[in-house]
């Protein structure tokens, strides 16, 4: 059976590989620029692949050169301790993504199963939630974070997102609410309690959207700047989005290092890059499900 190419589909399909261009050709441009030796950065700005291609750049952000080497290539002799700051951000990421989809989970199932007075409205004053923009609550966390002590610490870096975000309350619980009653029915039969329910039948079957969840948090604080700047000052607790500002502000005043500051941003991608790899498939199949009953 030959399939017909229909003129809407044809539109369908051009539309969406221009959205592939759109999203592919900042990295690319990142990756290129890394590929680049300094000295031809404006001089080969229109080709398409760098004249002179070399891997320099990556090697002195790694410290893996020495300063003079690093300067002749066009940098400051500036470097980045990519696997201290590297391991921060996993710390960092970690935490929030593990702890925050379990308490999502915990809370989004309460909230589709057991019945309590004000079940409801707590949950429509944690759907109000998702109305705040997060930039009003920077200051009263700081504020609270410092008063405890917890500047310069992963408690205080982790704390004001650790819990739970309205938007994963409401995305678990909209899913719990489509898995049938009679499964759970049939475990509290066979002698299973609330938590037995939740934590041996309910769970492994929404691996799906659980996986979802902890995926967007991870990339999300992973990419987190503003926050690990003010409360992440010191060498021991910076992350790597801060470490790539701190990069940049160590450049020349004549002109920042491009280079140099791409070859780490490319590096600082490969780790979100393998986590999407390996949990892709995962990721596709979580997104075959509607979570509306």
């Amino acid at each position: 059976m030959t399939r017909r190419f229909t003129p809407g589909k044809v539109v369908a399909w051009l539309v969406l590989i221009a959205f592939l261009v759109l999203t592919i050709a900042p990295f690319y441009w990142m990756v290129r620029t890394a590929l680049t030796p300094a000295a031809d950065i404006y001089a080969d700005r229109t080709a398409v692949f760098p004249s002179h291609p070399t891997m320099v750049n990556f090697w002195r952000v790694l410290g893996l050169v020495d300063a003079q080497t690093a300067r002749d290539a066009g940098g400051s002799g500036a470097q980045i301790d990519f696997v201290r700051y590297t391991m921060n951000s996993i710390i960092y990421s970690t935490l929030i993504a593990g702890v925050q989809t379990f308490c999502c989970a915990m809370a989004g199932y309460a909230f589709a199963r057991l019945r309590f007075p004000g079940r409801d409205l707590v949950f429509g004053v944690i759907i109000a939630a998702l109305m705040v923009p997060p930039i009003f609550t920077l200051l009263p966390n700081f504020t609270l974070v410092k008063s405890l002590g917890a500047i310069d610490t992963f408690f205080g870096m982790v704390a004001p997102n650790l819990l739970m975000t309205p938007f994963a309350v409401f995305f678990l619980r909209q899913f719990f609410l489509s898995i049938p009653r009679e499964v759970e029915e049939a475990a509290i039969i066979d002698g299973a309690g609330k938590w037995g329910v939740f934590w041996r039948v309910i769970v492994p079957m929404s691996r799906g959207p659980l996986i979802t969840i902890a995926l967007t948090t991870s990339v999300w604080a992973w990419k987190d700047f503003l926050w690990p700047l003010l409360v992440g000052r010191g060498e021991q607790t910076r992350v790597l989005t801060v470490a790539l500002g701190v990069f940049l502000q160590q450049s020349p005043n004549t002109q920042p290092d491009w280079t140099g500051l791409m070859a780490a941003s490319t590096l600082s991608v490969l780790p979100v890059l393998a986590l999407l790899v390996f949990l892709g498939k995962r990721l596709v199949q979580s997104l075959n499900f509607t979570g509306i009953k």
